[in-house]
């Protein structure tokens, strides 16, 4: 694959890029700066690509590992704004109930609702993405569907 081919590609999955970043990631800032690098040592690593035909599964491998990055640095930090004022952050955010639930599922398997559900990958790209096995994806989205119809419910009480 060439550089310009990556390029076009980085273009066209813009959008899975996002919800993939979004789906660990909860700053919008946060999101933009894992798109940046992952596409920085996608091109950087471009070489690595084996099979054109699995480029954007590379690319979004190489995204959600650099998530998972931010993810272990962010732990360390907490937003100014959320320790002086930790109500008036939570204020300001305007949900749908359903993108909550997904919000309240721990990262592991948020992430495999949103490759699933909101992209569209199979059950075997999904687990050839997060390098687990199928049937370890299935129970997570079944976990997934248990916890949120159950956030679902209590919400609607």
């Amino acid at each position: 694959m060439k550089k310009e081919q990556l390029g076009q590609l980085i273009v066209a999955s813009e959008d899975t890029l996002y919800h993939v970043a979004k789906s660990l990631l909860d700053s919008d800032a946060d999101c933009a700066d894992a798109i940046q690098e992952a596409i920085v040592k996608a091109f950087a690593s471009l070489h690595t690509l084996r099979q054109d035909s699995y480029a954007k599964t590379w690319l979004v491998r190489i995204l959600i590992n650099e998530c998972y990055t931010l993810m272990r640095r962010g732990k360390r930090l907490v937003s100014l704004e959320e320790y002086q004022y930790p109500e008036t952050a939570r204020e300001t955010e305007d949900y749908s109930d359903l993108y909550e639930a997904v919000r309240q599922l721990p990262p592991e398997i948020r992430i495999c609702v949103i490759l699933y559900y909101l992209e569209g990958y199979s059950v075997k790209e999904t687990a050839k993405l997060l390098k687990l096995t199928e049937s370890a994806v299935k129970n997570r989205l079944a976990r997934a569907r248990t916890r949120m119809r159950r956030e679902l419910e209590q919400a609607a009480t």
